[in-house]
């Protein structure tokens, strides 16, 4: 119920006086049974935007860390996604896709809309990185069409590490269905997977326009770290005098 209630009352309200986005294509998204949305992921605000525009109810796999993270903050997060029956992910350690398939699988399987990132991260400069295959395990085993999402100013409004977004245009752009229907029982089949998805992502950057880079976000934030890192050793700042 307090899914509702942020949606029409609370948040759903605010979220669009502050960002007045602009919705194409909603008329792509089924009224009824279970459909994937998989969308790029710019902003930590992406996971309240869409819902606010959807008619229907939307179940999003939200990594583990918004639930408990630490101080005000943190327990506000982790209440406003518990209250909105968003579905705490591990992504560590080797079962972590496999969880999270099973999870979604669960959402759909109540044909329900599921919301995931087929990165699997949020992008770190603004470019779409390399799409991750549970989103094309997931349509296979439930026969659930994907419908594209792009999430275009989220980005200039909200980058991550701000928390206060600032005020930008933002534009909400949903692509036609796609139909995975002819791989139907090739689920375990990793070219096949590799095929939907990179055919998911390149619906997606058709939408957004972004820059495509052919690595996962993950990594590449990774080596950035690094990077950055070993020119701090290198490089130590000195101590103001």
């Amino acid at each position: 119920m307090f899914y509702y209630v942020l949606k029409y009352v609370l948040l759903g309200p605010l979220l669009r006086l502050v960002f007045r986005p602009r919705i194409e294509g909603l008329e792509h998204v089924p009224d009824t049974g279970p459909a994937i949305i998989a969308g790029n992921h710019l902003s930590f605000a992406d996971h309240f935007l869409m819902p606010a525009v959807l008619k229907r109810r939307i179940t999003f796999l939200a990594k583990a860390e918004y639930f408990t993270g630490p101080g005000i903050k943190g327990r506000l997060t982790a209440f406003f996604f518990r209250s909105a029956g968003q579905i705490p992910v591990d992504r560590s350690g080797k079962e972590a896709g496999q969880a999270a398939i099973r999870e979604g699988l669960g959402v759909l399987g109540k044909s329900e809309l599921l919301g995931i990132y087929p990165e699997g991260t949020r992008s770190h400069d603004g470019r779409l990185y390399k799409g991750k295959v549970g989103v094309a395990v997931m349509a296979l085993k439930a026969r659930a069409p994907v419908i594209p999402c792009a999430m275009i100013g989220t980005f200039e409004a909200q980058p991550p590490g701000k928390v206060v977004p600032h005020i930008h245009p933002v534009v909400i752009r949903f692509g036609k269905p796609l139909d995975f229907s002819r791989y139907a029982g090739m689920e375990n089949e990793k070219a096949i997977l590799r095929a939907i998805t990179d055919e998911i992502m390149y619906a997606i950057l058709t939408l957004s326009e972004q820059e495509y880079v052919d690595q996962y976000a993950a990594v590449v934030k990774a080596e950035a770290a690094t990077a950055h890192a070993d020119k701090e050793r290198r490089f130590p700042r000195l101590p103001l005098s």
